[in-house]
């Protein structure tokens, strides 16, 4: 019986791998970069050759991506992801530079390093509301590299590692892992027949589930999201200084982007994604109802004043920007933006598509 489920299982993987794509299921393996902090080999887990989520390097793409794990296309296959979506819209080559808990910093060193190479007409930058301006904090305050771009009168990170230490996790979370990026049935199975069914089941009972997760649910515009505000809280703080510092840096990377594309003659263009918060804002903000209500409107507060200072540094720097709220806002009205998994930030492909159509109508 233990031959035959193994001989069985190994076909299931083998068949798995001839119809399904590795680089929709497979986890790949992270590892350390003095300068970009973490960074995909190449080829891993059916990546291109740099390591990132492209079936090949082009040489001469129009548009070039750059970004975190919403550009990248977490929860979603890479033909759903926006910048490939964007390609179909647009019928231009994209190439994508995003990797999920990417910042400022890496967009910066892989626009220097690896989009200018590729010499595109157009350089996108999805930059994340959530945490983007906390993660330019920690990596410039946290890696040697970007000591340059500090200020004199800010302590230095604790930590700058915004993924996992592995070290720590207990041994079935390390087996899950071990599966997630080896075994292709593992992940149909786990992750991908029994999705809807756990994201149902964690909308339902988050609040017991998760002692930090807000549920909405309106029946009659099939709404069914969780929050987890808590997260964002911190990290959008207009009165948090290592925030403001992280602002601060974000403005002058993408600034110097910026004037670089124009000596260059490439148009470079900032997509602003916001939370899922502020995407709800007009369902959760102010709502006394919901579990964890003062820690929601925190983070729709915070980051309208956010959005204030970057639309203002956006229009004095002559930056080109696509605001993804009011569509985004829309959209949700009409269908489900967000993943599967009520808890998960991301969106899913309709969420990108909305993403990818506010970018194809700037360009167009």
């Amino acid at each position: 019986m233990i031959t035959a489920v193994t001989v069985g299982l190994f076909l299931c993987e083998i068949g798995a791998r001839m119809i399904l794509d590795p680089i929709d299921y497979l986890s790949p393996s992270l590892v350390n970069d003095n300068i970009l902090g973490r960074k995909l080999p190449p080829k891993s887990s059916g990546h291109d050759a740099w390591g990132f989520r492209n079936r090949s390097i082009n040489e001469s793409p129009a548009i070039v991506t750059l970004g975190d794990s919403h550009t990248y296309g977490n929860t979603a296959k890479m033909t759903e992801s926006w910048p490939s979506v964007l390609a179909r819209l647009t019928g231009k080559p994209v190439y994508n530079l995003a990797l999920g808990g990417y910042g400022p910093n890496q967009y910066y060193y892989l626009f220097k390093t690896k989009a200018l190479s590729l010499k595109p007409r157009f350089i996108i930058c999805g930059l994340y509301m959530g945490d983007d301006f906390d993660n330019a904090y920690n990596i410039t305050y946290g890696l040697d590299y970007w000591q340059y771009l500090r200020s004199p009168n800010i302590q230095k990170a604790d930590g700058w590692d915004i993924w996992e230490k592995r070290s720590e996790l207990h041994w079935n979370k390390k087996l899950r892992n071990w599966l997630s990026k080896n075994s292709m049935v593992y992940r149909v199975t786990v992750h991908g027949l029994f999705d809807k069914l756990k994201g149902a089941m964690q909308v339902q009972y988050a609040s017991d589930l998760y002692e930090d997760t807000a549920i909405l649910i309106v029946n009659n515009k099939n709404i069914h999201e969780a929050f987890r505000p808590k997260f964002l809280v911190r990290g959008l703080s207009q009165d948090d200084q290592n925030v403001r510092e992280g602002m601060r840096i974000t403005f002058a990377l993408l600034k110097e982007i910026n004037e670089t594309c124009r000596n260059r003659n490439i148009t470079f263009i900032v997509g602003v994604i916001p939370t899922k918060e502020s995407v709800y804002s007009d369902y959760i903000e102010h709502n006394k109802q919901l579990k964890m209500s003062k820690e929601i409107d925190q983070v729709i507060l915070n980051e309208k004043k956010a959005r204030e200072k970057l639309f203002m540094f956006f229009k004095d720097g002559k930056i080109q920007y696509v605001d993804m709220l009011p569509l985004m806002k829309r959209a949700k009205e009409k269908e489900k933006i967000y993943a599967s998994s009520g808890v998960d930030m991301h969106p899913n492909k309709n969420g990108y598509r909305v993403i990818a159509e506010a970018i194809e109508g700037h360009l167009r």
